[in-house]
């Protein structure tokens, strides 16, 4: 049984208003689930703020408070604790009440706006085929070893993240690969967790919906290598233009990598086929299964975290020949008329703008591609008209659909990205909200060889429309089109 002055260690207290000589029994910043002995972290959110809530949670039990500011009403026998930062210190007493789990594995964060989850993902991988016990906690999915969760945030919050770790300590896993979102940094999520290293993949066009401005989103993705500390690696990708100012003020280790720059990990692209690429790598020629100049730069990124974790540099090439892509990120299939349909989780303009170039690479110029493609509700807008554009101009024929309208009207989402289509690529392009309706539609423009570009949900296996969730998998409905042209 933790006492409550043991889980405050590290936490930056301005004021304590009785004792912390008291045993707890858990934590939790949702009044909801609060019992007797739990404490209560207050966090102001963006929808609600925890403050609101510290009567109920001190009704129903809880022995102590932990807020930033004190309530009108201090109950008797119950302890508050004013800090700076909330979000901050829940991170802090996740990490202690778990005891420091962190510290007993090789954590490694993942950061940047594309290639999070298939560099975590296939890090857990190729470590798994190394022999290893590994976790992973990605927006696909959370590994305890073999053991799978379902994931529900990109970076989940502090107590969730330091009972996975604790779990993975139980089970003996040694490394761990994490994907560290911006809005995670940004909410103190990964404050108090020990990094072993932390990796920048490149940084583009998203989350200004919560970001006021571009330079803001930067800035916090680079104070995740600003906490790394001096027994840490950090490894940035320095073709992105962003990529040296991540390591600017990091006491980590600096190691960088690249396609077209000078870096301590280097690749060419030898051959890019639709069953795979030739990577020259370090003097080291490798041939992976991963297809598309934006894998490589991700293949790039695993072999030199693996190889700064210690794993042997021929070994990690073996390893990357034999990794498998992840689910929804470039994931293809070849119909039995050869008409191939490819399910990407490309959601942002650079990710469309990727994939895009990557068929086009690959693609002979005799065969059409038709890109489905829609924008989720309720984030980013200024992305909208941009990501049709793209669409327009990359693409033989354009379907704009409906993706995660969520509360908004999929209609309206349709229109603002209509904007973005120039009036040369009007009559290529075409509307329907219905996404099944959309992906057969592409299913019967589609002849022999044709390649059709399914975006912007990837892995996702529904669809959400008005706060509700229906089944939806764009793998499947795609799969199941084309079967149906074989009769």
């Amino acid at each position: 049984m933790s006492t409550l002055k043991d889980i405050l260690y590290r936490v930056s207290i301005d004021a304590v208003k009785g004792s912390t000589d008291v045993e707890i029994n858990a934590i939790d910043f949702d009044s909801r689930k609060i019992v007797e002995n739990d404490v209560f972290v207050a966090i102001r959110g963006s929808v609600s703020d925890g403050h609101d809530f510290i009567e109920t949670a001190v009704t129903q039990g809880a022995v102590a408070v932990v807020c930033d500011t004190f309530p009108e009403n201090i109950a008797a026998g119950v302890t508050y604790i004013k800090v700076k930062d909330t979000n901050a210190a829940l991170a802090f007493i996740a990490d202690n009440y778990y005891d420091n789990p962190s510290r007993n594995l090789k954590l490694v964060g993942i950061t940047g706006t594309n290639g999070k989850t298939t560099v975590a993902s296939l890090l857990y991988q190729l470590f798994k085929k190394a022999g290893y016990k590994v976790g992973l906690i990605s927006t696909v999915r959370i590994l305890v070893d073999e053991v799978e969760y379902k994931a529900t945030h990109t970076t989940p919050d502090p107590l969730t993240i330091n009972r996975y770790l604790k779990a993975m300590n139980e089970v003996g896993v040694e490394y761990c690969f994490m994907e560290v979102s911006s809005h995670g940094i940004h909410q103190k999520r990964t404050e108090g967790l020990h990094f072993a290293g932390g990796v920048f993949t490149n940084l583009s066009h998203d989350h200004l919906d919560y970001h006021a401005t571009f330079a803001e989103y930067r800035d916090v993705k680079k104070s995740f290598f600003d906490h790394l500390d001096k027994s840490a690696f950090a490894l940035s990708n320095v073709d992105d233009r962003n990529g040296l100012v991540m390591l600017q003020n990091s006491s980590a280790k600096k190691v960088t990598y690249a396609l077209k720059s000078y870096a301590d990990y280097k690749a060419l692209i030898l051959e890019n086929q639709l069953s795979g690429l030739l990577l020259k790598i370090n003097d080291n020629e490798v041939w992976v299964r991963l297809i598309g100049t934006f894998n490589a730069y991700n293949l790039l990124a695993i072999y030199g975290t693996a190889v700064e974790l210690g794993l042997e540099s021929l070994e990690v090439l073996r390893l990357l020949s034999e990794l498998e892509s992840v689910s929804g990120r470039f994931q293809f299939i070849v119909s039995n008329q050869k008409i191939t349909a490819v399910v990407d989780y490309a959601h942002t303009p650079d990710a469309l703008e990727n994939v895009l170039r990557t068929i086009a690479d690959i693609r002979t110029k005799n065969e059409q591609l038709i890109t489905v493609v829609g924008c989720g509700g309720d984030r980013d807008k200024t992305k909208r008209p941009l990501m049709a554009g793209i669409a327009a101009s990359l693409s033989d024929k354009v379907i704009l659909t409906s993706d995660n309208p969520r509360s908004e009207d999929p209609d309206a989402i349709i229109a603002e990205m209509e904007k973005g289509i120039e009036p040369q690529f009007y009559k290529k392009t075409i509307s329907i909200t219905d996404r099944k309706q959309a992906i057969k539609t592409a299913c019967q423009l589609a002849q022999a060889n044709d390649i059709i570009l399914i975006a912007g949900k990837g892995h996702e296996t529904y669809q959400e429309i008005r706060g509700v969730r229906y089944d939806f998998d764009d793998m499947k409905t795609v799969k199941e089109f084309l079967e149906q042209l074989n009769k």
